[in-house]
């Protein structure tokens, strides 16, 4: 059974920075990606950034191109997403998310077998 657990959310004002970590356990020899998702109120989930465990190939959405970096720590089993420049709109719960699929899209939520339960980032103006 696979376990993610987020962290590192809070309040921060725009132009701020957060790092959000996700830690993994259950199976980490045949994941084949994780990836971020972000859901704000009245609002589907949205794609957010995902990489690929090996290797390490790094996938974005436009909106947070150049501002936020996915990064992972195999040896600690560990997802990281670096936030900088955050602006009001990237106010959402963030979600990472596990998948052991290859050839898929990393881009569709469906995709992903795994769950974590979310962390709150609330950007002020």
């Amino acid at each position: 059974q696979v376990q993610l657990v987020e962290s590192g959310g809070g309040l921060v004002q725009a132009g701020g920075s957060l790092r959000l970590s996700c830690a993994a356990s259950g199976r980490p020899f045949s994941r084949n990606a994780m990836g971020w998702f972000r859901q704000a109120p009245g609002k589907e989930r949205e794609f957010v950034a995902a990489i690929t465990w090996i290797p390490g190939s790094t996938f974005y959405a436009d909106s947070v191109k150049g501002r936020f970096t996915i990064s992972r720590d195999n040896a600690k089993d560990t997802l990281y997403l670096q936030m900088i420049s955050l602006k009001p709109d990237d106010t959402a719960v963030y979600y990472c998310a596990d998948t052991a699929r290859s050839g898929i899209s990393l881009y569709n939520a469906p995709n992903y077998d795994y769950w974590g339960q979310g962390t709150q980032v609330t950007v002020s103006s």
